[in-house]
C-alpha cells in the first residue's frame, strides 16, 4: 500500500512538472508532428520492399516476395559500382569537409577585429544560401571547356582545356570541394558557439603562464569543443550513405556516370522513371540499414572511449 501511494505521489509530481512547463511542450509539438507525419508515418510503406507492389492492388493487396528485390540488387552487375561510388564520395566528403568548419571556427575565434570578423563570417556564410541548382549552374559556367574562367586561365598559361564536368576522374573532387565551399562557413557556427562557452579566464591564465596562441588552441580550445566534434562526427557517419541526391543528379551526365552513379540516383531511375516501386524501396531500405549500422557502431566506439555519445 505504501509503494502504491509513493508511486501515485511520483505521478502527481510528474504531472505538475508537465503542466507547469506546458508552454515549452506546445512549442515542441510542431517538431514532433513534423517527424511523426513526414518521417515515422511513411515507414508504413516500407513493407512494399518485401512485396511485388501493384498500384491497383494497393500495399495490402500486393503479394509478398520476401527478400527477392534485395537479392536482385546485391547480385546485379551495377551493385559494386554503385556501392563503391557512394562510399568514395561520402568518405571523401567526410575527410575533407568535416575538419574545414572546425579549422575555420578556430581561426575566426582568434580574430581580434570585430568588424573584420563579421566580414569574414558574412562572406563564408553566404554560399550556404545559394540553391543547389544555382551552384551547379555556376560550376557549369566556370568549368566549361569553351567559355569557363578556369579553362581560360589554363589556356592562358599554355595548357589545354579540361572537360571537368564530363571527366569521371574529376567528378568526385568537384563535388566535394564545391560542397566544402558552400557549407563550411555555415557549419562553423556550431563550433563558434561551442568556443564561446569556454571560460575566458582559462585563456588569460594560459597567457600569463607564457602559452603561445597555438598552444592555447591545441590545449584549451580544441579540448573545449571536442564533445561537440564527437557528436557531429557520429551524426556525419550516420549519414554516410545519404549522399546529396539533388546535386549529384544535376551534375550527372552520360560521360561521367562511371564515377557519379550512386545508390540514390539508381533508386530514382528505377523507382520514379521506370516505376519499379518495390525494387526501389528495397534498395532505399538497404541504404538506410547500412546508415543505421554505421551510426550504432560509431556511437558505441565513442561511448567505449568514454567520449560524448548520442545515447
Amino acid at each position: 500500500m505504501k509503494a502504491f501511494y509513493n508511486r501515485r505521489g511520483d505521478d502527481e509530481m510528474k504531472w505538475k512538472a508537465l503542466t507547469k512547463n506546458y508552454e515549452l511542450y506546445i512549442l515542441l509539438l510542431p517538431a514532433l508532428l513534423y517527424f511523426a507525419v513526414f518521417h515515422y508515418w511513411p515507414m508504413y510503406g516500407v513493407q512494399i520492399a518485401f512485396k511485388n507492389y501493384v498500384t491497383t492492388q494497393g500495399i495490402w493487396g500486393s503479394s509478398w516476395v520476401g527478400l527477392k528485390h534485395f537479392s536482385e540488387f546485391v547480385n546485379s552487375y551495377l551493385f559494386w559500382q554503385l556501392f563503391r561510388n557512394t562510399i568514395e564520395i561520402t568518405v571523401y566528403s567526410l575527410v575533407i569537409g568535416f575538419p574545414v568548419p572546425i579549422i575555420l571556427a578556430l581561426m575566426m575565434n582568434e580574430l581580434r577585429s570585430a568588424r573584420f570578423k563579421k566580414a569574414v563570417q558574412t562572406i563564408t556564410y553566404a554560399p550556404h544560401f545559394i540553391s543547389t541548382i544555382v551552384l551547379v549552374s555556376m560550376l557549369t559556367f566556370f568549368l566549361s571547356p569553351q567559355t569557363g574562367l578556369i579553362n581560360k586561365v589554363i589556356y592562358f598559361f599554355g595548357g589545354s582545356p579540361i572537360p571537368f564536368l564530363t571527366s569521371p576522374e574529376w567528378f568526385k573532387t568537384i563535388y566535394v570541394f564545391s560542397g566544402v565551399w558552400q557549407t563550411a562557413g555555415w557549419s562553423s557556427i556550431i563550433y563558434m558557439a561551442a568556443l564561446a562557452t569556454i571560460d575566458p579566464q582559462i585563456n588569460e591564465a594560459a597567457v600569463i603562464d607564457g602559452a603561445s596562441r597555438m598552444q592555447r588552441i591545441w590545449y584549451i580550445n580544441i579540448p573545449g569543443i571536442f564533445p561537440t566534434i564527437v557528436i557531429l562526427l557520429i551524426l556525419s557517419v550516420g549519414n554516410l550513405m545519404s549522399v546529396g541526391f539533388e546535386k549529384i543528379y544535376l551534375m550527372q551526365n552520360p560521360l561521367n556516370m562511371e564515377s557519379s552513379d550512386i545508390i540514390t540516383t539508381y533508386v530514382y531511375r528505377r523507382g520514379i522513371q521506370q516505376s519499379q516501386y518495390s525494387f526501389a524501396s528495397a534498395v532505399g531500405l538497404f541504404n538506410s540499414i547500412i546508415n543505421f549500422i554505421l551510426l550504432v557502431m560509431v556511437n558505441r566506439i565513442a561511448k567505449g572511449l568514454k567520449q560524448s555519445s548520442l545515447w
